[in-house]
């Protein structure tokens, strides 16, 4: 078995609630997105221009996907590149700025993910490994890859 569909297989261990499955479809992209927009928002020392931390974090995700799954590696980067211009399409419109949007949003998300788990009955898997909150958006994405017919 290769490794991610171990990690797949491990993190589908506590979502198997329809609930919970209804509540992570929405959340976890809403929480990516709303961490992807904190980390825009932050301050870059040095001020190198194009250079933030999300690009960093973005760049480092990546690499991990792609070790993990190139074909999945492959989706992330497009619900990035989406979600980028999410963050520049409300930094543009939005009356407050972007962090606070965010802010928002990523408490309510997380007040659903911890309400889908407490249906659930099991505790979310990043608290037993970090890792898995990088493997939650790979988990929906891979569903998605089963139904078009697409590897993981």
């Amino acid at each position: 078995m290769k490794r991610i569909d171990a990690l797949l297989e491990e993190y589908g261990e506590s979502h198997q609630n329809p609930v919970n499955k209804v509540v992570h479809w929405v959340c976890v992209p809403v929480i990516v997105w709303t961490v992807m927009a904190g980390l825009y928002a932050l301050p870059m020392p040095g001020g190198i221009a194009g250079l933030n931390w999300l690009t960093l974090v973005m760049v480092l995700a990546l690499i991990y996907y792609v070790i993990l799954s190139p074909t999945l590696a492959i989706g992330m980067l497009g619900y990035l590149v989406m979600g980028y211009w999410i963050i520049h399409t409300i930094e543009a419109t939005s009356p407050w700025p972007l962090w606070q949007v965010a802010a928002l949003i990523f408490v309510l998300a997380w007040i659903g993910q911890f309400w889908g788990h407490m249906v659930e009955g099991k505790k979310p898997s990043f608290l037993k490994d970090v890792q898995f909150l990088l493997i939650g958006p790979a988990w929906l994405l891979s569903f998605v890859y089963r139904r078009l017919g697409i590897p993981v």
